[in-house]
């Protein structure tokens, strides 16, 4: 998609337009209003006297909001322009477009203003692989409104289009024929509301109305949301603005699923505005010290949904946590297998990883009560299901080979995965983070058993059982020529010798032998990886390796945020503050929002962050990598009901102080400074700060 889209959104409900505010039929790239994964309008097109309008600027207010200023026909008559719109789009408890016309003139004018309207009812996956619709769609028109209905056995989806003026209304459109005295203007509005599952239109139902918002309510939201995080004061304005606007974007990102007991975070605009596992997962890591409460419906709804049979189209077996779930009529029909879908090795030990963060951070121990039995089940699935091979590793291989996934790990593009000279592995694969997830699943799952569940002899064993596989691991990955993890393990048990991003996850997990940390943080910041923004998915020496390549040579701002915080754990202060460095400064190219992925092009080449063409923005992790950063600059970790900062900065950082960091210890006040001495570091030890609320 070549032109400059814009974007609305509040939750998984979405509208993309051009820059104009129009929506153009695309067949292949998600243009329109959308909601639980179906497009709800496919056509959107403002004509003033059968012109087309242009714009003079446009004001983003708020990410459920956008103004835009336009004047009608091409750029060369706007010297002349006797008329103006003004054209205001929101998304709360519908679609609403708002257009006010003006008449500069000294005279009457007549004009006709029409809207076109349409809708194809796409499914997001019809969308990317342009499939055929099977069911039937039908337009009713009523004196007040225009009714788009579409229908496949008991699949239903309406939108429903009113205006607050009253104008001629066909199959296509709607038309306005307006007198407008001298200096004068005329205004209305025009509301979509999306249905999901069907009923009357004068009532949708409970889930066709499901927390849709008015936009004052929207806006009250955002206010309390951004005012319950801390406060962040540095001379870093490029940082602050970059902090502000992932708040703002994990606000924006998050939904009301229909089995959730509060909002969970979706993925990215505009493919993955649902629920993913690994995704909302890592979001509530990166956002703990920020937004805490963000995590406790992500885990009781990935409990609630986690796999209790064995199906190959779905991937599901007992104790898995899902992967993916979609409402769309192609996971409706299980032409995806979407319903979910659990094509993922990594949600499932990174769910033990989170509960136990959550209680270090919040002391809520009735949660990590309640998902005892969540919890012991995805311990299990890692040995029982998860060990493919029987060798004590977790490894993947796809059972649903129609449309599941190939590589099940982050990087999971079909040739994420491949040996230096290029070659892919068969399956099954056993990738390096993989290993360091479940070690450090067995490490938390063992405190909690004896802290919580009242289980001596389990946490013992889980203990033993993440010993070996360190050492197991530490002798089967290392690659000794070379001083550096390999990517993978094949089926022959031999190493999948490419040079990724990758093994920087195994310093946060743990699983790195001491002595064996500093040669894995010089590869990762050293030229062939590090690229002077960030550090690249695959290595500039790999066969496969692609600048703009998916996974192999690209940057994302997630993988850099995770493996900065593993190198602060093995005591690469500095390092890890580079690496903040860098993805702070590209924030700024970005006016402040990391987008999923970046160009991996050498900084001195390109003097700025290259786009990857189809990036997802907002991203919900590269929102919240940017918390991460800010708590691996700090050094912010929970040591029973006290936080500890152990903070170092980078020169273009020299101050931070983070106010009122939620926890069990109520709020506490965090302060970083930069040094020029390398090893010296602010140290607080907080205790009880501010209360609990403010």
């Amino acid at each position: 998609m070549n032109e400059k889209t814009v974007s609305i959104l509040d939750g998984n409900t979405f509208i993309v337009t051009d820059e104009h505010g129009d929506v153009l039929l695309s067949p292949d790239y998600p243009t329109g209003l959308f909601s639980f994964d179906t497009r709800f309008l496919s056509t959107w097109v403002l004509r003033v006297d059968g012109e087309q309008v242009n714009a003079l600027s446009r004001d983003d207010l708020h990410f459920f909001e956008t103004r835009y200023f336009l004047v009608p026909g091409k750029p060369t008559h706007y010297i002349d322009a006797k008329i103006s719109i003004i054209r205001e789009q929101s998304i709360g408890t519908t679609f609403v477009d708002r257009i006010r016309v003006l008449n500069h003139d000294i005279t009457p004018s007549d004009i006709t203003l029409r809207m076109e309207m349409d809708t194809d009812f796409a499914d997001l996956f019809e969308i990317k692989e342009t499939r055929r619709k099977r069911g039937k769609k039908s337009v009713e028109r009523r004196a007040d409104r225009l009714c788009f209905h579409y229908e496949r056995d008991t699949f239903r989806r309406d939108t429903v289009i009113s205006s607050t003026s009253p104008g001629r209304i066909d199959e296509t459109g709607m038309t306005f024929e307006i007198r407008l005295d001298p200096r004068g203007q005329w205004e209305t509005e025009l509301r979509v509301e999306p249905i999901v599952n069907g009923g009357d239109y004068e009532s949708p139902t409970v889930w066709g109305s499901y927390r849709r918002r008015a936009r004052p309510q929207v806006r009250q939201e955002l206010e309390r949301w951004i005012d319950r995080a801390p406060q962040l004061l540095t001379d870093c304005e490029t940082l602050k603005r970059a902090y502000e606007r992932s708040l703002i974007d994990l606000a924006a990102m998050r939904y009301a699923s229909l089995t959730a007991t509060g909002p969970v975070p979706t993925a990215g605009l505009p493919w993955f505005m649902t629920l993913f596992g690994r995704d909302s997962i890592f979001i509530s890591l990166m956002t703990m010290p920020f937004l805490p409460k963000l995590t406790p419906p992500v885990l009781r709804l990935l409990g609630s949904l986690q796999g209790c049979s064995l199906d190959d189209l779905r991937e599901e077996e007992p104790g898995k946590i899902l992967h993916e779930f979609r409402y769309g009529e192609s996971a409706a029909f299980q032409e995806q297998p979407h319903t979910p879908y659990y094509g993922s090795a990594d949600a499932t030990p990174l769910f033990v990883v989170l509960l136990d963060e959550y209680e270090r951070w919040s002391g809520d121990a009735d949660l990590v009560r309640g998902l005892e039995r969540q919890a012991r089940a995805a311990l299990r699935w890692i040995d029982e299901y998860g060990d493919l091979l029987g060798n004590g590793y977790l490894s993947y291989w796809r059972r649903n080979t129609r449309n599941g996934l190939e590589n099940q790990c982050w990087k999971d593009s079909w040739d994420s995965i491949s040996y230096r000279d290029g070659r892919l592995p068969a399956p099954p694969r056993a990738t390096c983070e993989l290993q360091g997830y479940a070690y450090d699943a067995k490490v938390r799952g063992a405190r909690l058993a004896r802290r919580f569940w009242n289980d001596p002899a389990y946490a013992d064993r889980l203990e033993h059982e993440a010993a070996e596989l360190k050492d197991r691991f530490n002798r089967d990955f290392w690659i000794a020529d070379s001083e550096y993890y390999a990517l993978a393990l094949d089926p022959a048990g031999e190493p999948v010798d490419g040079l990724a991003s990758n093994m920087g996850h195994l310093l946060w997990s743990g699983i790195v032998e001491p002595a064996r940390a500093r040669k894995v943080a010089e590869h990762l910041l050293g030229p062939g990886m590090y690229s002077g923004w960030g550090i690249r998915t695959l290595a500039e020496s790999e066969a496969r390796y692609n600048p703009v390549g998916y996974h192999v040579g690209t940057v994302w701002p997630f993988d850099n945020s995770i493996i900065a915080w593993g190198l602060w754990r093995y005591g690469f202060r500095p390092e890890a503050a580079q690496i903040a460095q860098g993805m702070v400064e590209a924030s700024e190219f970005f006016d402040g929002r990391l987008p999923e992925a970046f160009a991996g092009y050498q900084r001195g080449l390109t003097g700025y962050p290259v786009e990857y063409p189809t990036a997802c923005s907002p991203q919900g992790w590269s929102a919240g990598a940017v918390l991460l950063l800010i708590r691996t600059m700090l050094g912010l970790t929970p040591y029973e009901d006290h936080l500890r900062v152990d903070s170092h900065l980078p020169p273009s950082i020299p101050r931070i102080e983070l106010l009122d960091v939620p926890g069990r210890w109520g709020r506490v006040d965090a302060l970083g400074r930069h040094t020029e001495r390398r090893h010296e570091h602010t140290r607080l030890l907080a205790r009880l700060g501010h209360g609990t609320d403010r």
